[in-house]
């Protein structure tokens, strides 16, 4: 199994910056991609940034410019980094790990995903 653990997120007003964690553990065999969703109240969870093994990394139009999405391999942490945060980025924010890790009968893929946390951006 797979675990990710988020932290970094907070209050922060508009303008200003956070930079979010997430630490995958457990028994990894490979991890293809890691990224951030985000899930406002009444909203559906977004993909916010995501990036692959091999480097290719995507974003959302509306963060372009303004978050930054990046991995050290070695620990298996993806980390993003926020800034000029704005009052519509409130969201809880997960981290989505595309791993395999043994099975039973074999190595399995599949997503793996964090808890979430809070990031809340005042006006």
């Amino acid at each position: 199994q797979v675990q990710l653990v988020e932290s970094g997120g907070g209050l922060v007003q508009a303008g200003g910056s956070l930079r979010l964690s997430c630490a995958a553990s457990g028994s990894i065999l490979r991890i293809y991609a890691m990224g951030w969703y985000r899930q406002a109240p009444g909203a559906q969870r977004e993909l916010v940034a995501a990036i692959t093994s091999g480097g290719s990394i995507n974003y959302v139009d509306s963060v372009k410019g303004r978050f930054t999405i990046s991995r050290d391999n070695a620990q298996n942490t993806v980390y993003l980094q926020m800034n000029s945060l704005k009052p519509e980025d409130t969201a809880v924010y997960y981290c989505n790990a595309d791993a395999t890790s043994p099975g039973g009968w074999g190595s399995f893929r599949s997503d793996y995903w964090g808890q979430g946390t809070q990031v809340t951006v005042s006006s």
